[in-house]
């Protein structure tokens, strides 16, 4: 039996009308959604994102402010940008693109964004509240990923899930979304020992390492689910953590491109769209 892949479009599809519905509410009563993106520096793939971002909020029928600033810009300046766009009330959302220049902490930039334009779990009061549970609205990424398997009907109750990264916006966010599930969940990371022991015993891997076809078909074992966050170009192309080999042992697996980044986009709207 061949697996299920996984595709973000018809996830994102799903989400798109609701979220369309309220923008043309709000439209309707003089309000006008508008989703503003602080990008500074030149890291390419930041870039791309933007103009993603911008294009589906465009696409919903809101509208898209980008602010840009070169790398020499100082966190203190950023800090400033945040903080005017919080007053702003033609900002709906506020949107700071990571990763910022090194010289920059994109945590205390994050922090700065007012708790109700926070798009992104951004800051430390949505951040704690979500752990606590009296938030839903996690980062854009691991709710994608959630989104994606609720639409394919996996189950996760009793599951063993284990989460390959454990940074603040994917892995850790990630990992507590599944427990919400009643999955049991294993966080494993660069310190790790004999993490392809961990995969073989995994259900469901989520794979959120940064490292081009990381994980090879041999760490997975037969019937697994296999949710790819990885990010990588190889080439010319993108590339995810899990090797395309894996596949055929899976159960069900999200392609790279096109599978949770197209979902992670539509995350963001409704994230934008949430007091409306």
């Amino acid at each position: 039996m061949s697996a299920l892949e996984m595709r973000g479009k018809p996830v994102a599809d799903f989400y798109e009308q609701t979220i369309k519905a309220k923008i043309s509410v709000a439209k309707n009563n003089g309000l006008n959604v508008n989703l503003t993106i602080i990008a500074v520096g030149d890291d390419p793939a930041s870039h791309v994102y933007k103009n993603r971002l911008k294009k589906k909020i465009e696409d919903l029928g809101g509208s898209a402010t980008v602010i840009e600033r070169g790398r020499e810009t100082t966190e203190e300046e950023v800090i400033n940008i945040v903080r005017r766009l919080n007053r702003n009330r033609y900002a709906t959302g506020i949107m700071p693109l990571m990763p910022m220049p090194s010289h920059i902490d994109g945590d205390a930039v994050g922090a700065v964004v007012t708790a109700n334009k926070d798009v992104d779990c951004l800051n430390p009061i949505n951040a704690g509240s979500f752990f606590f549970g009296s938030n839903k609205w996690a980062a854009a990424t691991p709710r994608a990923c959630m989104a994606i398997l609720e639409y394919n009907n996996i189950e996760l109750a009793g599951k063993h899930a284990v989460v390959v990264g454990r940074s603040n916006v994917v892995g850790k966010p990630m990992a507590h979304l599944l427990l919400q599930k009643n999955a049991t969940v294993t966080i494993c990371h660069s310190r790790t020992k004999n993490l392809a022991e961990h995969l073989r015993q995994a259900d469901i891997i989520v794979a959120a390492v940064g490292k081009a076809n990381f994980i090879k078909a041999d760490m997975v074992k037969e019937g697994a689910v296999l949710v790819d966050v990885g990010i990588n170009a190889v080439d010319g192309k993108i590339v995810g953590d899990i090797d395309p080999a894996a596949y055929a042992k899976s159960s069900a697996y999200t392609p790279v491109p096109g599978g949770v980044g197209v979902v992670s986009n539509m995350m963001i709207m409704e994230a934008l769209v949430r007091n409306i």
